[in-house]
C-alpha cells in the first residue's frame, strides 16, 4: 500500500495593518506631515541642525527662529520650540485654545522639570539627539493630539450653543404663553412653524420675540 499524500491548502496571508479599515496608510500620513508649515524655534548648533535637516526630510516648510522671541508665533501649523525657565509666560494663546501644535525640545543638558512642562500644556517633548523615527513619531502623535483637542472643543462650543438656544427658546416659550395665553406646547408649536415659514432655526424665532418683546416693555 504506497502512501497517502496529503495536500495542505494555502492559507491566505492576513490583511496589512494599514489596509484595515479606518486605518490611516503611510502615505496619506507622509503626505499629511508635508504640508505643515513649521516654526523651528532652537539654536542651530550640530543637535539643532539635525532637528532641522530631519523636518526638511519630512517635507515640512520650516522657518528658524533664533533667539526666542518673547512670543510664540501662532501662524505656523507646528511649532518647536527649546525648554526655558520662562516658556509659558512666552505662549500666546489661552490653555486649551492653541493656535499651534506645540513641541518642546528638550536639550538633554538638564534634569526633566516636569512641573515646568506641565504648565506649557504642549501636545509633545522630543530629546536631543533626534533621530528620524523620533522626529517623525513626535510630529505625528503631537499633530494628531492637536486636531483630536480642536475637535473636542468644537463639540463642546456646539453644546454651549445648543444650551444657549434651549434657554432662548425657553424664554420666548413664557413669553408666548404669557402673551396669547396659550400652553407650552402651542407656544413651541408656534416658535417651530414661524421657524419653518421663515426658513430659519427656532433660536432666531425666540431671540426675534424677545427681542420685541424687551423693546415694547
Amino acid at each position: 500500500m504506497g502512501r497517502l499524500e496529503m495536500s495542505q491548502e494555502r492559507r491566505p496571508a492576513p490583511p496589512r495593518a494599514e489596509m484595515r479599515s479606518g486605518a490611516p496608510s503611510l502615505q496619506s500620513q507622509s503626505k499629511a506631515l508635508a504640508e505643515l508649515s513649521v516654526a523651528l524655534i532652537v539654536d542651530l548648533d550640530s543637535d539643532g541642525e539635525r532637528l532641522f535637516r530631519e523636518l526638511q526630510r519630512l517635507r515640512c516648510t520650516v522657518k528658524h527662529i533664533w533667539p526666542i522671541p518673547p512670543q510664540l508665533p501662532e501662524s505656523f501649523d507646528v511649532v518647536y520650540c527649546t525648554l526655558v525657565e520662562d516658556l509659558p509666560r512666552r505662549i500666546p494663546w489661552l490653555p486649551g485654545e492653541p493656535a499651534s501644535t506645540f513641541i518642546i525640545v528638550d536639550k538633554g543638558h538638564e534634569p526633566l522639570n516636569l512641573k515646568l512642562i506641565h504648565n506649557c500644556a504642549a501636545h509633545g517633548l522630543i530629546h536631543f539627539p533626534v533621530t528620524p523615527r523620533s522626529t517623525t513619531g513626535s510630529l505625528a502623535m503631537a499633530r494628531e493630539h492637536f486636531l483630536y483637542e480642536q475637535r473636542l472643543r468644537g463639540r463642546i462650543e456646539k453644546l454651549d450653543e445648543n444650551l444657549r438656544t434651549m434657554r432662548t427658546v425657553e424664554r420666548a416659550k413664557a413669553i408666548l404663553m404669557r402673551v396669547k395665553n396659550i400652553t407650552e406646547e402651542e407656544a413651541y408649536n408656534h416658535l417651530r412653524n414661524q421657524a419653518m415659514e421663515r426658513r430659519v432655526t427656532i433660536g432666531a424665532v425666540a431671540n426675534a420675540i424677545i427681542d420685541s418683546h424687551e423693546l415694547l416693555s
